[in-house]
């Protein structure tokens, strides 16, 4: 099976991602969609981060209410000891369920750092990435810097369409008392 995996914070999700998903297993020629909520991502402020367990369980609502969606919510991360590197969670996914196989998913404004992720070129080489827009990023010029450093990198950029909407955004506007509930999942 072709499992794309979709590793974040997710807090909140919203109909972004759930573009995403749809687009993954409708579109982009996977079976299943694996929604790994992270405990903590390296790159992102923690303070206003609900728990890992919290997200999770919000994360498994939300799919619950889209039936249609090839979805599985997993908390694979939230199991294992840190430090939480991607790499760690492909090689437990691949070890948990040897028959499938695994391509990582990012938005475009992970690929100007993807270099400083723990083990970067074994992502590229053994489970390869798919690459979703993001506004003001520009996928084409980073994939082709990764690939100088060696062509064998699985990258695919994605002709999906952009979707502006930020968890971030999402928090702000609730935590100013505005209505939300368009956007979430």
């Amino acid at each position: 099976m072709k499992v794309a995996v979709y590793s974040g914070s997710f807090n909140p999700l919203h109909v972004g991602h759930m573009a995403i998903m749809e687009y993954l297993t409708r579109t982009a020629g996977f079976d299943v969609v694996y929604l790994v909520v992270s405990p903590q991502n390296p790159f992102k402020d923690a303070s206003n981060a609900l728990t890992g367990a919290e997200r999770y369980a919000a994360a498994v609502e939300a799919v619950k209410r889209h039936p249609e969606l090839r979805v599985k919510v997993d908390d694979i991360e939230l199991g294992m000891d840190p430090p939480h590197y991607t790499i760690r969670t492909l090689d437990a996914l691949r070890e948990r369920e040897k028959d499938n196989s695994f391509t990582l998913v990012v938005g475009a404004d992970n690929l100007p750092r993807f270099k400083g992720w723990k083990d970067y070129s074994r992502i590229l080489l053994e489970y390869g990435v798919v690459v979703f827009p993001r506004e003001g990023f520009h996928p084409v010029r980073d994939v082709r810097n990764l690939k100088a450093v060696n062509p064998l990198f699985r990258i695919k950029v994605l002709r999906a369409p952009q979707v502006d909407i930020s968890s971030t955004r999402i928090r702000e506007g609730l935590s100013r008392g505005e209505d939300m509930s368009s956007v979430l999942m």
